[in-house]
């Protein structure tokens, strides 16, 4: 199901869906449309999770850097964000953003609450492939060649595993400041199976992101997952990494919203 509200977002160009997974969990989606008409080979398309906090950022950096003469070309903005229209909503992120794990594995929250329901990663990432997507693509003149996906934290390491278990569904991925951590690093096996079995088929362009005055595991994690990617360099897999050394795990994230627009809309 879907239900469009021209005024749910107050820049100009932006409106609001809601969407309806087939699991019945509802998202708010938030999409920023270029006022310049789509390029010959389509508009490219930036789409982002905990979009309740990140889409109004990318949205206006967007606009600023695809301003003619001299801009980019123009990009369609999407928010994946919930009907709380929390910044974070945790319940709701821990679910989508996570792979399932054993709960002994988990660290202990700094709140001393349990962990909300968690692991349902494939279930969203049906969800963005299977209705989302073809969503956008059916309203729009996209480019299938310029398709990002951009995470932060949990956001972040939702980003990797996207990369790795489906690795043909975004041509650009950005992982800001990823909890590698996540499971005893259950993302790294995941990366594993996917060097074992990358053959090369097509270019997958990937960039991490993370903040120098982060907790040290942070920033360890993020170049264990660049490193451990150098052997596919010519296979098709172009790898960047920016640390920002004056940066936290919060304050890294307009660094990281400016820099990923260039990554992704750089011919």
């Amino acid at each position: 199901m879907r239900i469009i509200e021209k005024n749910g977002y107050s820049p100009s160009n932006c409106v609001e869906w809601t969407l309806q997974s087939s699991q019945g969990r509802s998202y708010r989606i938030m999409i920023s449309i270029p006022e310049a008409e789509a390029p010959p080979e389509g508009y490219a398309v930036i789409y982002a999770v905990d979009g309740d906090a990140m889409f109004g950022t990318i949205a206006e950096t967007v606009k600023v850097q695809t301003r003619k003469p001299k801009g980019f070309n123009p990009a369609i903005v999407v928010g994946i964000g919930y009907p709380s229209r929390l910044p974070f909503d945790m319940d709701r992120r821990c679910y989508d953003l996570t792979m399932p794990v054993d709960a002994a594995t988990l660290p202990d929250r700094p709140n001393g609450q349990p962990w909300p329901e968690y692991g349902g990663v494939d279930l969203f990432l049906d969800f963005l492939e299977q209705q989302l997507m073809p969503a956008i693509s059916s309203e729009w003149q996209i480019n299938p060649n310029k398709q990002a996906i951009f995470g932060h934290s949990l956001g972040g390491h939702f980003t990797l595993y996207t990369m790795f278990s489906r690795p043909k569904l975004f041509s650009h991925v950005i992982s800001g400041s990823p909890s590698v951590w996540w499971g005893n690093d259950e993302v790294l096996r995941e990366q594993e199976r996917f060097i074992a079995q990358w053959k090369g088929e097509h270019e997958v362009k990937l960039l991490v992101i993370v903040g120098g005055d982060e907790l040290s595991f942070m920033v360890e994690g993020a170049q264990r997952v660049v490193e451990r990617m150098e052997p596919l360099a010519t296979k098709g897999i172009q790898v960047s990494y920016i640390k920002f050394e004056d940066e936290g795990h919060v304050s890294v994230l307009p660094s990281a919203i400016n820099r990923l627009v260039r990554f992704v809309l750089t011919d």
